[in-house]
Formats: C-alpha cells, structure tokens, sequence
C-alpha cells in the first residue's frame, strides 16, 4: 500500500526569525525524525521589566523531544546559538554539529549552564557531509557573513535538496581569505535543488553587500586623526572587524585593552583557531595601561548596541569601576543599530558627547558594513541554486515580501513560494509547497538572573507596576471577621489627585462591606473547632479591592494585600486553605 503523500512530506516548521530580527530556530521534520537548524535569542524590549533574554516558543520540540535526531548549526552569531544551553535544560539533542568557532564558543556556554552532558559537540570542515538519523544528510558550504566560520547548508532529504543559506552575502576579498564555495552551490544548482529558504535582512537594500575590507581606509583614516585615547565599540562576535582592529593598533602604535566578558571570551577562542592573529604584547590589561600616553592606547569595548550592561554603556552612564571619558577621547561605533536599538544608542552617543568626546558614528563615516545580502546578493544565490521552490527567512514581514519579489523577478513563479510566520508548517513535496498548519509558536522569557522562566501574566504584572505602580494595604481581620484595626496604604508611582486619607477610608468601607456580606464563605463557627478558608478570603478581598480602586482612581495600579489574622486561640481552630482541609493554628498559618 503506498504512502500518502502527506506523511511522505518533508515538513518545515520555522520556530523564530520570521517577521523579526533574532532567535533564528527552524525545524527539519521527515516522517518520525527531526533535526534543529540554529536555536538562537533575541534581546528584550523596554517593555519585557527585568528580563533578560527572548527565545522561541519550544512547546513543539518539548511534545516531540523523541523525535529529535540532532542540530546544525551554521555560524556562532548569538541569534543562531545563543538559546541552545537553555533548550538543554528542557530537552536533549544528541548531536550538535557546527563550525570550529561556534563550537567553541557554545563548549563554554554549555559547561557554564551545567548542561555540556546533555549533548556532542561534532565541528565540521568546509565540504563536510554529516549524517543526522535515518533521512537527513548535511553538507556544510563555505560562505562569507561578518563572523569567522560561516557556513550555508545543504540538507540531502529523501524528497531532494533543501539549501538553507544561513547569514550570507557575498565577500570576494574577505579578510581572512575564506572565500564563498561558487562552485559547490552551483554543483547543486545544476543538479537541481528542491527548495531555497534565504536570509532576507538587507531584501530593501539594492545592489550589493560592499566587502567587510571596505571598512579598514575608514577606520584607519580615524585612528591616524585621533590624538587621544582611542575607544572602539562593535558587535563581540564581529571577528574579522576586530582582526582589522587589532592590525591598525598594531600600525599606530596603540596598545589594546579588551573591555566586556563576551569580547574577551572570543577573541580567546578566535585566537587559538587562528581566525584572530596578533602579538600577544599587543593585548595588554587595562591596569597597564593606565600609565601608558593617551595617543597609545586603544580601549576595545562591547556595547555597540547601548545594551544596559555593556561596557560601553557604562562608561556613558559614568557607571564603569575603572573607567572614565577625558575631553579629548575619540570612541567609534563600529556598528549600526540593529531595529529596535535606536534609541539606545544614540541616548549613550549623546551622552558620551556630553562628557568631552569625539563620537565617529552613522553610516556616512563607512566605519561598517552590514554582514547580510542586499538584492544582489539574493539574485546571484538564487541565480546559482536555481532552486523549483522558494522561502524567505530570517526578516521582518517586509522584509520576506520584498525578497519573494526578488525571486519573482528571477523566474520563480509566486505560486513556488510561500510568505510565512513563526509556528507555520510548510509541507515540501517533490512537487508542491504549501502552509499545511500551524504549531505552537510564541516567545519564552528568561528573567534576569537567568534562573527561570518569566510567564505572560509575571510580565504583565511587571509592565503595570512600571507603568501604573503598585498600592500595597495591610489589613488585619479577627476570628470573627471584623477589622482589627485601620488599613494602612503604601502608593508607589501611583499618579492620582485623591487624597492618601480619602483612599483609605474607601478602602476600609470596601473590606468591611465584603467581610458582612460574604464573611460565612469563608468560615463556619457553629462547632467547637470553627474552619476558616484565610487564603481564599485573602484573595477574594485582594480582587475586590482592585476592582474599587481602580474605579476609583480611574488607572489600573497593581493591588496587593497584605492580611494580619489572629493569633492563635486557646482552642486549637481548622483552618483551610481552600484546596484541602487539615487543622491548623493560626501561628502556623500566619508562619
């Protein structure tokens, strides 16, 4: 009895990357296997209180952690690697396969999340083939981003060739000499290639991607007109930029001290696999600096993104323990702002002005080049693959629409192609491509110490306190469901005209109106031992109050309840949580 064709469909399920910037996770499903490409993060809005990371929604590969045969990766950008460690944590991956550098940099990821036994760690060569499970052979293509060791994928299905690109564009002088493997993408190309799924970041911007060496005159024009200390921002994982870096310290006579935990750690990596190379007095710590000329030192820092944390956003803030602007400093941002970042950045650039420095910055000083395709780059991968269907990824919505533009105008009829969200699952058949459903799909937040899970509703009741505040009363009810005494109210960022006196007595009349009309819920004192449900009548007296006030005051504040009960009588009392009855004192309850 033959298949049907459903069951027989490659299924291609995008987790994140889809109408956003970030936590690139796509899904690879065939039959009753699974093989992951990337898992990586995003950073949080001002909106996400305390938060300090966003990953994709894994409901899916939770439900189906059996399935999972194992990972590529493609290159060790923190939107491709940076969720893995945390995924370890909820489900295991047998095999992660990846370039030398990105597997070193995740080897000290997983190690310092506690979960470095939960996988392998394989690193692959330019041209190697890796098998995951039964269906899916990977070979691994060189390709040029703006991190060392990238790679574009192609995955030997049993329908046929996938070819996902990963971060790309097309280097030809590339300034660690690795150039983009042509030849095996067009090998591909002219054996004939199922499907393309490509990086769509730069999809608006026409012509080509300029070659990351264009930036080297720009910056070396800087450094020779800068008199004193020199400060450079740019994004840690930016190897080739830094090698540049470091070679024009080298040219000026400049001293380099590394500055940020995430920049050190790389460049300790890139080192010893050889993609960074320098004198190794060229690096020196910043205590050894500090006697060293002006015009001889060169402060190498992240926070290129006006991240709160950052080095470079410290030294703005006047926060940094060891480091201080001089009127006379020159800092670079060797970076743009990736959207959403703005308005951080250009609060740190004015900032950093304000205390007496020169900020070379923007795109016309031509101090960076974007590692990610413009249309032209999209035109000749697509000219090379040729591939008979088409999905745009890794951008927002606009972004997906104007590459599947691009393709149109390569012969790619619209009907081969598909637009899709986060969640969506595309079925590839030999001979169609289609949206067959939708999985789970959504964000995942980790609160700031790393340690947990932040839910939709903690995050909701973070957002009002910021944004409303928070009224907290203690109240204190006796045996027989009278007030002990007056509430007491404590506002924080509450903004209302109602007098603090006012609102007490509201609050008073409200609990003494609940506590007599609904006080025999909560307790039966007709026996010898009477029960009282204390939580239960603290919660229902915490959302009445919060209904009252906010009508009152007209603002949506949060409302907490703080409630006193009794001390213990001399007849031991049942008391009940309102789940499930046992006998207890009221010191224990209180306790």
């Amino acid at each position: 009895m033959a298949k049907n064709e459903a069951d027989s469909a490659l299924k291609i399920i995008p987790l994140g990357g889809l109408h956003e910037i970030g936590k690139n996770t796509c899904v690879f499903e065939y039959e009753d296997e699974i093989i992951l490409l990337d898992a990586g993060l995003a950073f949080p809005t001002e909106a996400m209180h305390g938060v300090n990371i966003v990953l994709p929604d894994t409901t899916y590969l939770r439900e189906n952690r059996d399935k999972i045969k194992g990972m590529i990766v493609t290159h060790g950008h923190e939107d491709h690697i940076g969720g893995i460690a945390f995924h370890l944590k909820q489900f295991e991956i047998p095999v992660i396969y990846g370039p030398r550098l990105a597997m070193a940099m995740l080897e000290g990821k997983l190690e310092e999340a506690g979960v470095r036994d939960r996988t392998e760690l394989r690193s692959v060569m330019p041209r190697d083939v890796v098998r995951i499970g039964k269906h899916f052979f990977v070979e691994y293509i060189r390709n040029t981003h703006s991190i060392a060791d990238s790679f574009t994928v192609a995955i030997h299905t049993p329908l046929g060739v996938v070819i996902h690109t990963g971060d790309f564009k097309f280097d030809h002088t590339p300034v660690d000499g690795e150039k983009f493997d042509l030849q095996r993408l067009a090998e591909h190309g002219e054996k004939g290639v199922l499907c393309l799924l490509s990086d769509s970041t730069n999809s608006e911007v026409p012509g080509f991607t300029p070659s990351e060496r264009s930036v080297y005159p720009n910056l070396d024009r800087v450094f020779s007109q800068a008199t004193g200390r020199l400060f450079v921002t740019t994004f840690a994982s930016s190897v080739h930029r830094i090698n540049m870096i470091l070679q024009l310290a080298q040219k000026h006579n400049r001293v380099v001290t590394v500055v940020g935990r995430s920049m050190l750690n790389l460049i300790a990596h890139a080192r010893n696999l050889g993609y960074v190379k320098c004198e190794d007095n060229l690096l020196q710590p910043l205590h050894m600096v500090r006697s060293l000329p002006d015009e001889n030192v060169l402060i190498l820092t992240t926070g290129s993104q006006g991240e709160t944390m950052a080095a470079m956003t410290r030294i703005a803030n006047k926060e940094h323990p060891h480091i201080k602007i001089r009127e006379g400093d020159t800092v670079v941002f060797s970076a743009n702002p990736i959207p959403g970042n703005t308005i951080a950045v250009v609060n740190t650039i004015d900032k950093l002005m304000l205390q007496g420095a020169k900020v070379v910055y923007g795109r016309d000083k031509g101090v960076h080049v974007s590692g990610h395709g413009c249309q032209e780059d999209q035109k000749l991968m697509i000219a090379l693959t040729r591939p008979k269907f088409f999905v745009p990824v890794h951008g927002e919505h606009r972004m997906l629409v104007k590459h599947s533009e691009t393709a149109q105008s390569m012969g790619i009829p619209a009907e081969n192609m598909v637009i899709i969200q986060n969640g969506h699952v595309i079925e590839l058949t030999e001979n169609s491509i289609s949206v067959a459903g939708q999985v789970q799909s959504g964000i995942e937040l980790v609160d700031t110490s790393s340690s947990g899970m932040v839910s939709a509703k903690v995050l909701q009741e973070r957002q009002r306190m910021a944004e409303e505040g928070i009224i907290t009363i203690a109240t204190a009810i006796d045996w027989t469901g009278k007030l002990m005494a007056k509430p007491e109210i404590h506002l924080r960022g509450v903004v209302t005209s109602v007098e603090r006196s006012l609102i007490q007595k509201w609050v008073q009349q409200r609990i003494e109106e609940i506590l007599g009309v609904r006080w025999s819920e909560f307790a039966a004192l007709g026996g010898e031992q009477p029960e009282v449900d204390w939580g239960g009548l603290q919660g229902t007296l915490e959302r009445e109050l919060a209904r009252s006030i906010r009508r009152e005051l007209q603002c949506q504040p949060t409302v907490t309840l703080l409630m006193q009960i009794p001390d213990e009588p001399e007849t031991p009392m049942k008391v009940t949580d309102g789940r499930r009855r046992r006998t207890r004192t009221a010191a224990q309850v209180a306790s």
